[in-house]
């Protein structure tokens, strides 16, 4: 079992329910509140639930590379999670002119080394258990 990668899925999980029950009500229900036209309401509905699968479905992936390894699904969840970061950086800075307003990235870098933690774990275990010939 590959505690690295549990905790990933537990954290991926935490950030999803941050994201539907403090993050809904902060910006998508105002969003749908207010007078945009339907069309841009309806996108960002779209991309609001979009990022909820996507949490949900990588925090279920994470739980399974747990115990059954994949390096390339969890590089490839590792370069969403930072991509992600990237963009809370770039707009904090240039739209809110500082971090602290949107301070997801912090999550989005945490998940990313937690689960770099649970690759090199398993290359250590991978060492470990190979016999010299």
């Amino acid at each position: 079992m590959n505690y690295w990668m549990a905790s990933a899925g537990g954290l991926l999980l935490l950030t999803a329910y941050v994201h539907v029950f403090m993050g809904g009500p902060e910006i998508h229900d105002v969003i749908q509140a207010s007078a945009l036209d339907p069309g841009v309401r309806g996108v960002a509905a779209v991309i609001w639930h979009a990022i909820t699968a996507i949490l949900l479905v990588y925090a279920v992936v994470c739980a399974s590379l747990a115990k059954s390894p994949n390096r390339g699904l969890a590089l490839h969840i590792i370069a969403v999670q930072i991509c992600f970061a990237a963009l809370f950086v770039f707009y904090g800075l240039t739209l809110l002119g500082n971090l602290s307003v949107m301070p997801q990235w912090i999550i989005f870098l945490t998940i990313p080394a937690v689960m770099a933690m649970g690759l090199r774990s398993e290359k250590a275990q991978r060492r470990a258990n190979v016999i010299p010939t």
